[in-house]
C-alpha cells in the first residue's frame, strides 16, 4: 500500500514561498511574551489521578476523553472529576516519552463511532509506532484495524498528534525518533506529517503518489489543530527554535538542516534549494511546546481568535493571538506559569471552557479554566 519512492525530486517541483517575519520579531524572530491577567478567569483541578496523560479531547458524550502513555483510554466527567476506563491497550509499550499517545474521534461520531489512536509497541523486538482504528461500542473499544504501521519509535521524539481535516482525512505527526537524518529521508516515515483516508488508504491527491507523506523535515511535532482548512502545528526544536508552523502540502520544514527561520548563510542556501517553509513563530531559548488548540468562543472573549499552547519546559499555558488573516502571531500571553507543572495538551468544550492536562509523572491533573 505504501510505495516509498524517489520523492525528493518531486518535492523540487513545488512552489517556494517564504514566510515574512513579523515586525514584532526580536533577535531570533521571537514575539515577546507578556504575563496574561487571570482576573477574569477561574481555574480548578477536576482530578489529580492521571499518570503521564498525552491526549485530551472533548467527547460526544460531553466528557473528556484522555489517553495515558501506559495504555489507558478513559473518560472523565467534568462535573464530578470521576474517571471511567474505556480501554486498556495491553500491547502498548511505554519507553521514556513513548507509549499510548495521540487520539482523535470521528467527526460524525453519532453515526460512525470510530476512535483513532497511535501508539508504540514492540514489533519483533523493534520499538515501532502504529495507527489503529477502533469502534466504540458498549462503553469500550472493539474491532481494531491497523491503518499505518512500521513508523520508527524511540524513547524521545515520537511526535504523534492526530487531527481530522474538514474533508475527513487523518493527519498524523511523527518525530524523527531520535535520529535526525530520518526527517529528510523520503524513504523513512519518521520526521513526517502523514495524511491518509479514514480507512487507511492513501488519498489520490497526496503530494507524493503512493505515499502517505504530506510534509517532511520535522523534528518532534507534538501539537496539531485545524482552523477551518488551515493546519497549525507546534514543534520542539533542539537547543534553539521551538516552532509554530502552518502545514502546507508537500513542503519541507527543514530539520535537521534548518532550525527555525532561514536566517544563517547555510540555512538560506538550503531553504532556497529545498523550498523550506518557515515557522510563523519561533522561541529561543526553547520552551518545549506540546498540545495546541484554537479558541473561538465568547466565554473567554480575550482569548477569542487565538491558538492556545500547552508548554512543558516553562510549565505554562500560552495564548498566541493571531492576526486577522491567521498567518502570523501578534501577541503572546502566559498563564498559570509554574502553578500546575508541565502542561501537555488542551481541549475546549462547546461552551468555551478550556481543559488542560499536566505531564509531571505523578498525580497528573486535569484542570478546567473558565470565564467569570
Amino acid at each position: 500500500m505504501r510505495a516509498w519512492i524517489a520523492l525528493a525530486a518531486l518535492a523540487g517541483t513545488l512552489l517556494f514561498s517564504a514566510c515574512k517575519k513579523s515586525s514584532t520579531d526580536n533577535n531570533n524572530g521571537n514575539t515577546p511574551e507578556t504575563p496574561g491577567s487571570t482576573a477574569e478567569l477561574t481555574d480548578k483541578v477536576l482530578t489529580d489521578k492521571l499518570t503521564f496523560p498525552w491526549e485530551v479531547l472533548w467527547g460526544p458524550d460531553n466528557k473528556l476523553w484522555v489517553t495515558e502513555r501506559g495504555g489507558k483510554i478513559s473518560s472523565i466527567d467534568p462535573s464530578t472529576g470521576g474517571i471511567t476506563l474505556i480501554k486498556n491497550l495491553t500491547d502498548v509499550v511505554s519507553q521514556g516519552e513513548g507509549g499510548l499517545l495521540g487520539m482523535v474521534l470521528h467527526p460524525d461520531f453519532a453515526n460512525t463511532p470510530e476512535v483513532f489512536v497511535a501508539y508504540n509497541y514492540s514489533k519483533g523486538g523493534t520499538y515501532t509506532k502504529k495507527v489503529v482504528k477502533f469502534t466504540y461500542s458498549g462503553g469500550t473499544l472493539i474491532n481494531p484495524v491497523v491503518l499505518l504501521d512500521n513508523i520508527p519509535a524511540a524513547s524521545t521524539h515520537n511526535g504523534t498528534r492526530l487531527a481530522i481535516s474538514p474533508d475527513k482525512k487523518l493527519f498524523i505527526t511523527s518525530g524523527d525518533a531520535a535520529t535526525s537524518s530520518r526527517a529528510q529521508d523520503m524513504n523513512n516515515p519518521a520526521g513526517k506529517i502523514q495524511r491518509i483516508n479514514l480507512d487507511g488508504s492513501i488519498p489520490a491527491d497526496n503530494p507524493f503518489p503512493g505515499s502517505p507523506v504530506w510534509t517532511f523535515g520535522h523534528r518532534n511535532p507534538q501539537g496539531l489543530v485545524f482552523v477551518g482548512d488551515r493546519l497549525y502545528s507546534s514543534e520542539h526544536g533542539n537547543a534553539t527554535d521551538d516552532e509554530i508552523n502552518i502545514i502546507q502540502k508537500g513542503r519541507n520544514f527543514g530539520w535537521p538542516n534548518v532550525e527555525g527561520y532561514c536566517n544563517t548563510a547555510d540555512e538560506k542556501g538550503f531553504c532556497q534549494v529545498n523550498q523550506v517553509a518557515e515557522p510563523i513563530q519561533a522561541w529561543t531559548p526553547t520552551i518545549a511546546p506540546s498540545g495546541l488548540d484554537y479558541y473561538n468562543n465568547n466565554a473567554i472573549p480575550q482569548w477569542k481568535g487565538s491558538l492556545l499552547l500547552a508548554v512543558l519546559k516553562n510549565s505554562e499555558l500560552l495564548q498566541l493571538k493571531l492576526n486577522a488573516e491567521g498567518t502570523g502571531v501578534t501577541t503572546i500571553s502566559s498563564f498559570y506559569k509554574g502553578k500546575y507543572g508541565r502542561m501537555r495538551d488542551i481541549a475546549i468544550s462547546p461552551d468555551g471552557k478550556v481543559y488542560i492536562i499536566t505531564s509531571n509523572g505523578g498525580n497528573d491533573k486535569l484542570i478546567e479554566v473558565g470565564g467569570k
